[in-house]
């Protein structure tokens, strides 16, 4: 299936392409790629991350660092409970998933908050190797 994120050669401008998107797009389409939308800033001794996680309580998030990849999760109990209200469309989350490749970083001083729906993370950056060399003699 074609990534909705990215248009032909990166303009909008193809029209006839966008007709046949939208005729072959599932009636009922979830866009995945809107939940948890995300803006990473660099500065010189961390990443920031603030992440889009509206309508979870802060209880029903999960960070983990794992082999340099942060993964952000939350599920709401209520959507475990089963269809007991008769829904019969719900576009509302009940669970997000998503990972990030942070590569190697200083995970234990890694911080986290959460307010108003953004979950903010700061990453330290760990400090770069500096390449080092010397001779070997040959026996």
């Amino acid at each position: 299936m074609k990534n909705y994120l990215v248009k032909n050669n990166g303009n909008n401008l193809d029209v006839f392409d966008d007709v046949f998107d939208s005729f072959f797009k599932p009636m009922f389409y979830e866009e995945k790629f809107n939940t948890m939308k995300t803006d990473i800033k660099e500065t010189e001794k961390s990443y920031l991350m603030d992440v889009e996680v509206p309508g979870f309580e802060k209880k029903d998030i999960n960070i983990s660092l794992e082999n340099g990849y942060l993964t952000i999760s939350a599920s709401k109990k209520e959507c475990e409970e089963g269809n007991k209200h008769n829904y019969l469309r719900r576009e509302r989350s009940c669970s997000l998933s998503r990972s990030y490749y942070v590569g190697d970083v200083k995970e234990e001083e890694v911080k986290a908050k959460y307010e108003n729906g953004v979950l903010t993370v700061e990453i330290p950056k760990e400090q770069p190797k500096v390449p080092t060399s010397h001779q070997i003699s040959i026996d």
